[in-house]
């Protein structure tokens, strides 16, 4: 194991992980207090407050760690080293893109850093129909005031807005609409446009130069390119993990790992860490590991203006609409977004050759509105005959829901002084007057394949509750079948949340690791 550092070192920048070019051994066993399986929001979260209760503590990645001046601002460059499959994770129909962070820090090196304080309603919810009423607003509310004070969680500063979100606010202000001020993990931010590729500058507060530097300082380790392939347990209890460290230049094996643990800290995301139950046979009682799935599908509206716009520079996300977003009030959000060229390329399908051409020559005068919807967990996330599987289509009332916010969405766009619009859809689609938005959007169709969805929220998989016949993890975080083996990500929620959810893990983590620490003192 690498060398453990003083709680008074923590480097101004980088971080000490070990990576499979450190390792030039067939085989290690190691022993640890507790083992974290991911560096992402929850991951990070655990590897720091467990060290820093006194913990031995080892975390594994199996993403590469790619420090912050590697990072390209290239979205393409960045797809291919920082995302999960090179960006092409997507489920089962290949109509959904579901973007996941798959380095060291997760997808908070590569999130929009949007940043919302989960809802007294799903509190209470989750509270009557899944038995968590030890998660009340009361309770909650320190774990959100830790997290945004440790993480700079702020409103945005006027200056920050960007062009785009400017217009798109006059147009929200004109129909009447409230216009929220987004709320974002960053310090004195460099509005560069490039949260998606990575923050060369390190102004977003992402797990990479917070928690996990945090954590090292206490003492914990961290493994990068080494994939957890099965959870061990004796009878009920967990007692540690397998793993592979992976070369990254040619995808093969370079070391097998055995850590004995007497905790495992599952924080893999809602797709990996089911599979891992699956594949280690552990915590599936319930028939739940990998059910529930959700994903905040979403679709970008496009419009473009006569005026150039440059909307790429600026906050990520610098305003949202939210009048609709509870499940009776229509269950959407609307959030406006900054796009580089590569994006913007395949948001919309203006079709091939000259028409495409004339599309990003006016790649200067777009800007667009994303519609996300509070979806059913209608999804499951399987482990298939050595593969992974994502079945998820998108719900039928889930759609008429998606239609309500895209005619919203349009609306927005054309008061704020758009001219024409595009619809993601497989074939080119556009709104060319106001008086078209009833029409076109009406004769959507609920169609596998035929719209460019895109999700960074993947959530559910590994469902919290009392109930053991009807979830996978108890109210403490414990698993219900194996103690002493913990979930820490987004796979524990319940339900779709309707806002983006990390602020909601990185509160729950905090929350489960003060039960940790309190069963394993």
């Amino acid at each position: 194991m690498t060398q453990q550092i003083s709680i008074n070192e923590v480097p101004a920048h980088g971080l000490a992980v070990t990576q499979a070019a450190d390792i030039d051994v067939a085989r290690l066993d190691l022993e640890v207090d507790a083992v974290v399986i991911g560096s992402g929001a929850g991951g990070a979260i655990a590897a720091y407050e467990l060290a820093k209760a006194g913990k031995r503590v080892l975390v594994l990645e199996a993403g590469p760690y790619i420090p912050s001046e590697q990072f390209s601002e290239m979205m393409a460059v960045s797809m291919d080293t920082l995302y999960q499959d090179h960006g092409a994770q997507a489920n089962a129909s290949g109509d959904i893109s579901v973007l996941q962070g798959a380095c060291v820090g997760g997808s908070t090196v590569v999130n929009a850093a949007l940043c919302f304080r989960t809802p007294d309603y799903y509190l209470e919810l989750w509270a009557k129909k899944f038995g968590l009423s030890n998660l009340t607003p009361e309770v909650m509310a320190p774990y959100f005031d830790k997290v945004e004070a440790n993480l700079h969680i702020a409103p945005n500063a006027p200056h920050e807005s960007s062009p785009g979100a400017r217009l798109l606010k006059q147009g929200i202000e004109n129909l009447g609409l409230p216009a929220g001020n987004a709320k974002r993990n960053i310090k004195n931010c460099a509005m560069t446009g490039f949260c998606f590729a990575g923050c060369v500058s390190d102004r977003k507060q992402s797990m990479l130069i917070t928690y996990l530097p945090w954590a090292v300082a206490h003492g914990a380790t961290i493994y990068a390119d080494t994939r957890v392939t099965r959870i061990l347990a004796e009878g009920d209890q967990a007692n540690g993990v397998e793993a592979e460290v992976i070369d990254q230049q040619n995808g093969e094996v370079k070391c097998r790992l055995t850590v004995t643990a007497p905790l495992v800290v599952v924080a893999a995301g809602p797709i990996q860490t089911p599979l891992l139950l699956q594949q280690s046979g552990l915590a599936n009682t319930s028939g739940q590991v990998g059910k529930n799935f959700a994903c905040h599908p979403t679709l970008s509206i496009t419009g473009m203006f006569e005026q150039d716009v440059d909307n790429f520079y600026g906050a990520t996300h610098s305003l949202y609409m939210d009048q609709n977003v509870m499940p009776e009030e229509g269950g959407y959000l609307l959030l406006d977004a900054i796009q580089d060229p590569v994006e913007a390329s395949f948001q919309a399908e203006p079709g091939t050759g000259e028409p495409y051409m004339a599309y990003m020559s006016r790649y200067r005068n777009s800007v667009r509105l994303i519609t996300l919807i509070h979806d059913k967990n209608v999804g499951e996330v399987n482990w298939k005959n050595g593969t992974k599987e994502i079945i998820y289509l998108v719900d039928d009332q889930d759609f008429e829901i998606m239609k309500a916010g895209l005619k919203t969405n349009a609306r927005i766009l054309f008061a704020a002084g758009a001219k024409q619009l595009y619809i993601p859809s497989s074939q080119p689609l556009t709104i060319d007057d106001e008086s078209q938005i009833e029409a076109v959007i009406d004769g959507l169709a609920n169609e596998p394949a035929r719209y460019r969805y895109t999700s960074f929220h993947p959530q559910g998989t590994c469902r919290m509750g009392a109930d053991p016949t009807s979830t996978v993890v108890s109210p403490s975080g414990e698993t219900h079948d194996v103690k002493n083996l913990y979930v820490v990500d987004a796979s524990l929620l319940p339900t779709s949340i309707g806002y983006n959810p990390s602020e909601t893990v990185y509160a729950l983590a905090h929350y489960i690791c003060d039960q940790i620490n309190q069963a394993h003192a």
